[in-house]
């Protein structure tokens, strides 16, 4: 499986693009080479490959090289005399693409969205189809790229990758679209990102394998239509309600990602840790996998701080115990809040008593863009239950007040599984306590007197 990138197809076209006119200008003498090097051009386009001498730098729309084909191309370097700096960096990226895994076997969590998928797969490999086009919703970090070259290793073709905002013009998911071999794959991310104009391009890509596209302006245009080869589209977003309905009705298969729980993140943890060669026990992996709020992007990112940790501080196999003085280190508390989310619940505790509050309140209290407060830390605090919104603002609940040693406001108003405040009364809801209730009782007068005589008056 190979994997091309967007800026890859758009140095190819450039490069094309320079190299015809140079037809024009030569001579009948120097017709042949330079046939041949369009034709290896073309053949290496198909391929989705690039002409010329490798780079480690980025793809570049400057001439093209004609590699083999020209008279003045310079020999191939000695292997002996390769500087080591420019083997490196190949190993560490190989190294860090060994983190994703490869197979849907090997891919770690999400035991539903495995299921659907496998089953879509051997569907259409029995048909002889590409996979049906397919959308993925979730927080970010879940492995919603991964699951795309997943899936085009299973099918056994090419995975194209970009991102919604790289497709600014028409031009450039057009490019993308003609590029396609059958059953290929091509994943965008931030798709909930994608311009008006570049959704409806998708409409009959998607739906009819055909790229219409508008040639002259006014009266005088005319709309031609140019076939494509089938291809599956995978979509990835974190914000499944911000894609257009059209769009969004055009996918085969709609499937959300969900939170990695504890003891799949420990296997995450422990398989990275094989991968970065480094040691790690299986408690001290629980123990990461504990702090990373569920994520495997922050269980394989802590897990490369605590390996920073132990390999300057020279201790041995990553423990229990050194993970969470690694990571107490770096401010993450054994519930995965940091620095800002704590400091976020304590200004509303102690300056505030615990809400509500605005957002916008709270982000001036904090220095914080209030976006970011919305988007980044209440998320996670919602999500385990130390923030509530409601419609007077934020407020913290009780679980949250407990973890940051704040108990006794609101062990004082005996309120163990609620708010601070009633939603529908800004004053504390106070219950007496049972020795409150006694003394009321020792110091309430007695009932009025009867209308029935007394027995002295008898």
């Amino acid at each position: 499986m190979a994997i091309i990138s967007s800026k890859q197809s758009a140095s190819d076209d450039s490069a094309k693009k320079q190299l015809l006119p140079q037809t024009h200008a030569v001579d009948s003498s120097a017709a042949a080479p330079l046939k041949a090097s369009a034709t290896a051009e073309n053949t290496a386009k198909s391929e989705g490959t690039q002409l010329g001498p490798a780079t480690s730098g980025p793809a570049t729309s400057g001439p093209a090289t004609s590699g083999p084909a020209t008279s003045g191309a310079k020999p191939s370097p000695d292997p002996d005399k390769l500087l080591e700096a420019e083997a490196k960096p190949a190993e560490l990226s190989r190294n860090e693409e060994g983190l994703r895994p490869v197979a849907i076997s090997d891919y770690i969590g999400q035991k539903a969205l495995k299921e659907v998928l496998m089953i879509a797969i051997q569907a259409a490999k029995s048909r002889q189809e590409p996979l049906d086009h397919l959308l993925l919703y979730g927080p970010p970090g879940l492995g919603k790229t991964t699951m795309a070259l997943i899936l085009a290793q299973e099918m056994e073709v090419d995975c194209k990758i970009t991102t919604a905002p790289a497709l600014e013009r028409p031009r450039d998911i057009a490019g993308l679209l003609v590029n396609m071999k059958a059953g290929d794959v091509l994943f965008i991310d931030e798709i909930h990102r994608l311009s008006r104009v570049t959704e409806e391009i998708l409409y009959p890509a998607m739906e009819d394998a055909r790229l219409d596209i508008t040639i002259g302006k006014g009266q005088s245009a005319r709309t031609r239509s140019i076939p494509l080869q089938p291809f599956t589209l995978v979509g990835a977003t974190t914000r499944v309600g911000a894609l257009a309905s059209p769009l969004r009705d055009r996918f085969g298969l709609v499937q959300r990602l969900r939170f990695y729980e504890v003891d799949e993140l420990t296997q995450i943890v422990l398989r990275t840790a094989d991968v970065l060669k480094t040691k790690v026990l299986v408690d001290g992996a629980a123990e990461i996998a504990r702090r990373a709020r569920g994520t495997p992007r922050i269980a394989n990112r802590l897990l490369k701080r605590v390996r920073d940790y132990v390999q300057v501080k020279k201790l041995g196999p990553i423990d229990e115990e050194i993970a969470a003085e690694a990571l107490e280190l770096f401010n993450v508390d054994p519930c995965g809040l940091d620095w800002t989310d704590r400091r976020l619940l304590t200004m509303m505790i102690e300056n505030f008593n615990g809400g509500p509050v605005g957002l916008d309140t709270m982000a001036a209290s904090t220095g914080e863009d209030p976006q970011t407060i919305e988007e980044v830390y209440e998320p996670y605090l919602l999500q385990i239950g130390y923030l509530q919104r409601t419609p007077r603002g934020r407020m913290v609940t009780p679980a949250a007040c407990r973890h940051l040693g704040y108990e006794a406001i609101y062990s004082r108003f005996n309120l163990p599984d609620t708010p601070l405040f009633n939603l529908m009364n800004p004053e504390p809801t106070l219950k007496p306590t049972p020795k409150q209730t006694t003394e009321t009782a020792a110091n309430k007068p007695s009932a009025e007197p009867s209308s029935e005589p007394s027995a002295e008056h008898s």
